[in-house]
Formats: C-alpha cells, sequence, structure tokens
C-alpha cells in the first residue's frame, strides 16, 4: 500500500495512503469521502458533472464554514460545474479542484499549517 506522511503538526483526520481503489483514512477505508478538521465521512459521491451544493452539506457544516473545499474529481481532474462554484462562492466558499490523490496531499498539507477547510473526494 503506498504511503505518504505529512508533516506532524496535524489536525482532523489524515488520508494515510490508498488500497485496492480506496483512501485509508487513520484505518478505515473509504470509496469516497469528505474530510473536515473534525470528521471523515462516507461520501456517495455522484459523478462530476452532477455535483450540486447538496452533494457537499457534511463539509459545509463545519462552522465556521470553511475557507474552501478542495475537491478531488478521481482519477484524472475534471472541473466541476460553474453553477457549483457559484453557489459556494455565494456562501463565501472557495473550490480548488485537482485529481484526488493530488487532493488527499493537498489536504494533508494545509492541515499541518491549520487551514480551516474541507475536502471531497471522488473515488479513484
Amino acid at each position: 500500500m503506498p504511503r505518504f506522511e505529512p508533516s506532524e503538526a496535524r489536525g482532523g483526520p489524515l488520508v494515510r495512503g490508498f488500497a485496492d481503489g480506496q483512501f485509508v483514512v487513520d484505518g478505515t477505508r473509504y470509496r469516497s469521502v469528505v474530510l473536515t478538521p473534525e470528521q471523515a465521512t462516507q461520501w456517495d459521491a455522484p459523478p462530476t458533472g452532477d455535483l450540486a451544493i447538496e452533494h457537499l452539506e457534511a463539509a459545509l457544516a463545519l462552522q465556521p464554514p470553511p475557507e474552501f473545499i478542495l475537491l478531488g474529481t478521481g482519477p484524472t481532474l475534471t472541473h466541476p460545474p460553474r453553477a457549483l462554484a457559484r453557489a459556494l462562492q455565494e456562501r463565501g466558499v472557495g473550490i480548488e479542484a485537482m485529481d484526488s490523490r493530488a487532493a488527499a496531499r493537498t489536504w494533508a498539507v494545509l492541515r499541518a499549517e491549520e487551514r480551516w477547510i474541507a475536502a471531497a473526494l471522488m473515488p479513484l
């Protein structure tokens, strides 16, 4: 199982590796997952093109709201619908899309910096 270890300055759940097409988050495997500084939650991710603000409610429930959401779009970068980006912008939340492996690594780096963010990682 490939592993990467972020900085020791940690906050919240961490993706410790990838196995069998799943994310390994602190010993639990997820096909797709929402990460907040407080918890990891199984996510029934829709196809990227169908993604709407309702699908990100677990990430948006964070108080205060996250600065932005890291969106892992699966094995390759796929841009999210513009309507989603607008809806998030109206709430004062940004979105950064990248492939899911890159998003998992970026999550670890930004949480080590204690950034108040959320991540939604689609299946690998």
